[in-house]
């Protein structure tokens, strides 16, 4: 890694951004870039061609993703009538909606996030808020002169790309009226450990011309003709919540449920792809069939996507006895919250594990990889890849290195890796 031109791309972005990095953010960029070989590359991206056919069969959001083991609905929206429990409402289905309010968008910055080990590549996880993308675009764009070993994987100029991602979102909901002001919400954004990448986003936007504004949801307002943040009218929602229901943000909900604004990503968009529970389905084959999966994509997600089930209290001693072949993860969670390691639970955390609300996915561990820092022994840091996706098309490609349990962003020399591409 070329230090120092990474500290130049940082420094261009301001002063003030810049010292708002390196005091909050001391571990973003990791010491060393991750390399994948091409083979590696090549079944990340089959795996997610597989997801992204199977998420458009019209069986996959007949119903709810899975309803709860212990019988109760883990979405806090309650059904209206001839509503499947656990149902997350559609824009367009509010009650003030427009006839003609409908809502084509894809959702922005899918996040696929894999283990590779000697067993191949694994889907961990699919994320509909994923963050990072912007920060990797600077890491990138910094070290392209560096002479790293092996070749990017990137499109080029991300930033028209992300741009051009965004204009489109608006497009499929609006058609040719042009996008005029975008909102990047988020809750107390300013004390986001991202924070810095909301600023990145809006500085895009503002190059564009589109006036862009970072706020809390709780600043938003609807008003007669549409929805505000302070005194100006918002087209887009660049949603950066894990409230995915919009449940807890009731200005937002009702903005997207009447098509008032163009919400993305979207409640139906974690509903298709990012609530856990769809890991079940997408590695059980028995499920894959009944959807109408061709065999091809059902051998690639078996091999491709880690055994995941729900986790239900009667089996209770069944888990017990296994728990250290499974890592457990809540259905609805984000950012490894309440994630655990069944090797490492305690008999208090798997009974809270037991009383619903979870699934647990067959363990695929982290590869490694060796780093070198100065003055200090080199060492050996987990990583995971994160594909960042729209419209089923791979954007870019990192990395995250750290120590622990799960990913962070509290490891010296981990952090944002650059994924550099070898035979």
């Amino acid at each position: 890694m070329d230090d120092d031109a990474l500290q130049r791309s940082l420094r261009v972005q301001g002063d003030a951004w810049y010292e708002l990095v390196k005091e909050r953010c001391p571990h973003l960029f990791a010491a060393a870039p991750l390399f994948v070989t091409t083979a590696q590359l090549w079944q990340m991206q089959v795996v997610i061609a597989a997801v992204e056919r199977v998420v458009k069969l019209p069986a996959w959001l007949s119903g709810s993703p899975f309803p709860n083991p212990d019988e109760t609905t883990s979405h806090s929206t309650k059904p209206a009538s001839g509503q499947v429990a656990g149902y997350l409402p559609q824009v367009g289905e509010g009650t003030n909606a427009a006839p003609s309010a409908q809502d084509y968008s894809l959702g922005v910055f899918y996040g696929y996030d894999f283990h590779l080990n000697d067993q191949g590549a694994h889907l961990i996880e699919i994320n509909t808020n994923a963050g990072g993308a912007f920060i990797n675009a600077l890491l990138i764009a910094s070290q392209r002169e560096a002479g790293l070993y092996g070749a990017e994987v990137a499109e080029e100029n991300l930033e028209q790309q992300f741009l051009a991602m965004f204009r489109n979102e608006w497009r499929l909901a609006r058609g040719d009226v042009p996008l005029a002001s975008v909102a990047i919400v988020d809750e107390a954004p300013e004390s986001q450990y991202l924070y810095p990448e909301f600023l990145l986003a809006q500085r895009m936007f503002e190059r564009a011309g589109i006036v862009a504004h970072i706020g809390d949801p709780s600043a938003l307002q609807m008003q007669d003709d549409g929805l505000y943040l302070d005194e100006q009218k918002i087209d887009l929602v660049y949603n950066r919540l894990t409230d995915f229901s919009l449940q807890h943000h009731p200005a937002l909900r009702q903005a997207y449920l009447d098509g008032n604004a163009v919400v993305t990503p979207a409640p139906a968009h974690y509903e298709r792809y990012a609530d856990k529970r769809n890991l079940a389905r997408l590695s059980d084959a028995e499920t894959l069939r009944a959807l109408g999966a061709s065999e091809a994509d059902i051998a690639t997600l078996l091999a491709g996507v880690p055994q995941t089930r729900l986790v239900a209290g009667a089996d209770h001693d069944q888990w017990w006895q296994e728990r250290k072949q499974w890592f457990f993860k809540p259905a609805e969670g984000y950012g490894s919250k309440g994630s655990y390691s069944g090797a490492k639970l305690t008999k208090r955390v798997f009974e809270e594990i037991m009383q619903g609300g979870y699934v647990a996915q067959r363990i695929a561990a982290p590869d490694e990889r060796k780093v070198c820092l100065p003055e200090a022994e080199p060492q050996m840091l987990k990583y995971d890849v994160r594909c960042y996706v729209y419209d089923g098309q791979v954007q870019l490609v990192a990395a995250r290195l750290y120590q622990g349990q799960t990913t962070n962003f509290r490891t010296p020399g981990g952090g944002f890796a650059p994924v550099r591409v070898v035979e």
